[in-house]
């Protein structure tokens, strides 16, 4: 195996897998027809201001619109107003960022197009709370939802039932107008109704589905948001609702794609490389163990893959918050399979949100080795109790293994890289 940096290695296969997802590549070949009509752009997600950028620079047409996305992640458009909120917890800005979105599709006719920009993030950027419920009642349903392991799939279900906005909810507000919506997928297994809790697009769940996954999970919610969630208020529209039988969905960005494209930048580096999946959940720590195990058969048994290689995943992992540190599920992550590959020389480990923020700090993800543990250890920390206290951001922090490449202007989940030298 030719001399490879680690370190350089990872940062290729994510700026791959990014370029792979990138609004401006993939965006022009996904363009709906024009319209009699006027064209309305609208969106929500971390990604919503590139998308709407994109959009712009290859639609040959008069259109107006609004995009909702995260705080510091807008860019300049020229005819689509860019509006930044917060997340992962609601904040007003969302509230009036919402309450936008539904008017500008208000009023209009059949010969009027809409296009959705979805990507990852718009649950908590499009806070609407329903019936009687508050924006309060909004932010502690995603802090409960954030705090409680749940995967994004069961999360999303209990989002929409408690909206105004999601569930499929905007494009019922756009009818008799075409809704034509381009995703930016970040949910495993690629369930457009799912992405950003589908304010475009409905899905059959219902609100007993939402009351099941909360019992399951043991989430506790204010009472005013339970007795909605019990009430027929809490209805989401039905997939086969007459005003969404003309719109149209589209993924043009998934992880699926991005893997392959980190996979083939591995391999132009003489490292054959392999996808377990992209689409795993679970808890980031039992998520690191595993991959630690399938690291350690590799690097003492070559099976069940050949060194040299690069073992990569997707999907979404969670947290569950036990402690009251500081990290994401990608430290999380890496940090439970730091411990596990500890001592076991040549194994090495990246892990990054694509969205270039892993949790509620600065970094995306970070670095780990078969050296990370002994490293904390030397710096006089405990990386067991540092894990127990969900504190692993603190971790790589210190032994200064953060990856923070800042936003990235798309959201398709995570990239988990594990090199056996």
């Amino acid at each position: 195996m030719k001399k490879i940096d680690p370190k350089t290695f990872f940062v290729s296969l994510y700026d791959a897998a990014i370029a792979a997802a990138d609004p401006a590549r993939v965006i022009g070949s996904h363009l709906p027809p024009k319209p009699v009509g006027r064209t309305i752009v609208v969106g929500a997600g971390k990604g919503s201001a590139q998308m709407a950028k994109a959009f712009e620079d290859v639609w040959d047409g008069p259109l107006e619109g609004l995009v909702v996305t995260r705080y510091d992640y807008a860019v300049p458009c020229r005819s689509i107003e860019v509006i930044e909120a917060a997340h992962p917890v609601p904040d007003e800005a969302g509230l009036e960022g919402a309450r936008r979105l539904l008017e500008t599709v208000s009023g209009l006719s059949q010969d009027d197009l809409v296009v959705a920009l979805v990507s990852g993030g718009g649950s908590a950027l499009l806070p609407a709370p329903a019936g009687s419920l508050t924006l309060d009642d909004e932010i502690a349903v995603n802090q409960a939802l954030l705090a409680s392991g749940a995967p994004i799939s069961a999360m999303n279900t209990i989002r929409k039932h408690v909206s105004a906005i999601k569930g499929g909810r905007l494009a019922a507000a756009a009818w008799p107008a075409n809704v034509v919506t381009l995703l930016v997928s970040d949910i495993p297994g690629d369930r457009p109704s799912l992405v950003s809790s589908g304010p475009t697009v409905p899905d059959a769940s219902t609100r007993q589905d939402a009351l099941r996954l909360i019992e399951t999970w043991r989430i506790a919610l204010p009472e005013a948001v339970m007795n909605h969630l019990r009430s027929p208020d809490a209805d989401a529209p039905h997939p086969g609702d007459a005003r969404f039988i003309r719109n149209e969905v589209h993924i043009i960005a998934s992880a699926a794609v991005s893997l392959e494209a980190a996979a083939q930048a591995a391999r132009s580096q003489g490292i054959e490389a392999v996808i377990l999946s992209d689409a795993i959940e679970g808890e980031a720590r039992e998520v690191g163990s595993v991959h630690a195990a399938i690291a350690r058969e590799v690097a003492l048994k070559d099976r069940p893959f050949r060194r040299p290689v690069v073992i990569l995943s997707g999907g979404e992992t969670t947290v569950t918050l036990r402690g009251k540190g500081k990290g994401g599920r990608n430290t999380e992550f890496l940090l439970s399979l730091a411990l596990g590959i500890d001592g076991v020389e040549g194994v090495h480990a990246f892990a990054a949100d694509t969205d270039g923020i892993d949790g509620s700090q600065d970094n995306a993800g970070a670095f780990a080795d078969f050296t990370t543990v002994s490293r904390l250890r030397s710096a006089g920390m405990d990386p067991r109790a540092l894990l127990g206290d969900n504190d692993a951001w603190t971790a790589f922090e210190a032994i200064g293994d953060l990856f923070v490449p800042g936003p990235s202007g798309t959201n398709v989940n995570d990239l988990r890289a594990v090199l056996v030298r």
